[in-house]
């Protein structure tokens, strides 16, 4: 039932902006949101985009023509609307964003109370006030006021997490890739507070994304490595649009895959708390399940997207959680994706030791990981699957289709929740291993296409 959903895709409801994200359907959707919370105050941010504050203008309407109070806090991250939503004692929170998706993109997130997105089964309850036009209306409008208070309030939750003293005695520089995005606002002023030399690339707020683009990835972040490696800095650190995921670049300038800087940072965590519980989905590192026994832990696995690991972790109290996209989760702050905690984390872990970022990581268990992507719709998906079940192999359909090929290698293909496009996940204990397994598949997937 989870995944009958229609406007809800892997993380909130997203669109192009003018296009199917029009301005009838943000106010619809937006009634449809206010009758599944019933009453306000809600709290309202957004991304830097261009079409944001007219949306955001859209979404408080709406909230008051339904009898809600909205309260707006302007350009935050996504995980500053989400603590902010909890600490300041909101009933929800409505974060307008599309993410890591292209400048034309835009986006809703919805918050529940407890700083988390509302879960699958929530967002089918407020599917179904779409749907039937079952919306709350209001003879009384709700009042629309400013909130000023929420990035004081994200800013001293992530240092109530981390040694302050001990990292401001270590005097780290970092250079910081701040994708023009919303971490713009509050990563300078963490890393200011915490003592560190701070460098800043791409800091402008812009939703077109000059700098490049709203997804960190290995391909776009040269002039992050290049910069770390020219000014001596101890890392460097490049957040997406809203600034809820994270990419590391180490000392040398080679960038950290979502994976393997989630291990390290697990690792650290669990040895203060052993005996605990992390969730990750299902295309994420296999080598979890090592770091994990050393502490006696336990990894749980779910579909993809940060709703299924946030709420997850609710469940089961788990202290971790993450994606392979850099997305890490630190149950003690919020049970949600945040580049500035991640960041914070991995400050404490280097002001505690005596290694530099790649010695750390050195330490960890070898594993290489990959991904890709082609276009593909529902239909084709279908081809996909007929031709991936007939592998002699151990299959987990959590998500998708994962063949578990050995100990230490899988692939696994899945259809994306925001895109019409399927992506491929790989991993193995060599690089080499691992580049044959993604050819091979990446064929088998294109033949299937081809048919």
């Amino acid at each position: 039932m989870v995944g009958m959903a229609k406007l809800f895709g892997t993380n909130g409801v997203r669109g192009v902006f003018g296009e199917d994200l029009t301005l009838d359907f943000i106010s619809k959707i937006t009634l449809s949101i206010a009758s599944f919370f019933k009453k306000g105050p809600i709290l309202v941010g957004y991304d830097g985009r261009e079409s944001s504050i007219i949306i955001s203008k859209i979404v408080t309407a709406a909230l008051s023509s339904a009898g809600l109070d909205s309260v707006v806090c302007g350009i935050v991250p996504t995980p500053c609307l989400q603590f902010a939503t909890r600490q300041l004692g909101y009933t929800g929170g409505i974060m307008i964003t599309a993410s890591h998706n292209p400048p034309q993109y835009n986006g809703m997130k919805v918050i529940a109370r407890d700083g988390i997105e509302i879960s699958r089964e929530d967002e089918l309850l407020v599917e179904e006030f779409y749907f039937k036009k079952k919306w709350k209306i209001s003879n009384k409008f709700g009042s629309i006021t400013k909130e000023s208070t929420s990035i004081d309030t994200y800013i001293s939750g992530v240092k109530d997490r981390v040694n302050t003293r001990k990292i401001k005695s270590r005097n780290l520089r970092i250079v910081l890739d701040l994708g023009n995005g919303a971490q713009a606002v509050t990563a300078p002023r963490l890393c200011k507070d915490l003592g560190c030399e701070t460098i800043l690339i791409n800091e402008k707020i812009d939703g077109t994304f000059p700098g490049r683009g709203s997804e960190p990835t290995p391909q776009n972040l040269d002039k992050l490595s290049n910069m770390v490696i020219k000014s001596r800095s101890d890392f460097g650190i490049a957040f997406d649009g809203d600034g809820d995921r994270s990419i590391f670049c180490d000392e040398f300038g080679k960038i950290l895959t979502g994976d393997r800087s989630a291990l390290l940072l697990s690792k650290y965590i669990l040895k203060k708390y052993s005996k605990s519980k992390i969730v990750t989905s299902v295309n994420s590192t296999s080598v979890i399940e090592k770091i994990a026994a050393n502490s006696e832990s336990k990894v749980l696995r779910t579909r993809v997207g940060s709703v299924e690991v946030s709420r997850k972790m609710v469940k089961e109290n788990a202290i971790i959680g993450f994606e392979e996209n850099g997305g890490f989760m630190y149950g003690k702050h919020n049970q949600v994706r945040d580049g500035s905690m991640t960041m914070a984390i991995l400050l404490d872990l280097l002001a505690n030791s005596k290694n530099s970022l790649s010695k750390e990581m050195n330490l960890l268990p070898p594993s290489f990981t990959t991904k890709g992507k082609i276009e593909c719709s529902k239909d084709d998906f279908k081809k996909i699957m007929k031709i991936l079940k007939v592998e002699p192999y151990k299959k987990d359909l959590t998500d998708g289709i994962k063949l578990s090929l050995d100990d230490s290698s899988w692939i696994m293909v899945r259809l994306s929740g925001t895109e019409p496009i399927a992506r491929i996940y790989a991993e193995s204990s060599s690089q080499s291993k691992l580049d044959d397994i993604f050819a091979k598949y990446l064929k088998k997937v294109k033949t299937a296409l081809d048919r």
